[in-house]
């Protein structure tokens, strides 16, 4: 897989999913000046969020709000929340168990 810089980073188009226009299209991420939203944003790269269904995007929404309610805290650490869910596969390894991913060679 190939490793994007900075620069490819920042010039993705970046999007609110949590915050859809009437017309159906979704705002830039960020806020300028002292503008209010209902929501936290969610932000992902246009064509992302062009490739999820409208349940990724309201489970991924669902997501933020939570680790945003989760994390009020005095030190404002950004709260970071996955964009897709992993629908149960487990990246822990377990003891004596094999787990989705890896090869399994003997006891761990």
């Amino acid at each position: 897989m190939a490793k994007k810089g900075l620069r490819s980073w920042v010039k993705e188009n970046w999007v609110d999913i949590a915050n859809k226009k009437p017309d159906g299209s979704y705002p830039k991420c960020g806020r300028s000046g002292g503008e209010k939203r209902k929501n936290y944003p969610k932000c992902v790269p246009a064509a992302k969020a062009a490739g999820m269904s409208k349940s990724q995007k309201r489970t991924a929404v669902a997501r933020k709000k939570k680790a945003e309610a989760r994390g009020r805290r005095a030190d404002k650490k950004p709260n970071r929340a996955k964009t897709l869910a992993m629908n149960g596969i487990s990246t822990q390894r377990r003891a004596g168990a094999a787990v989705r991913g890896f090869d399994f060679k003997g006891v761990f």
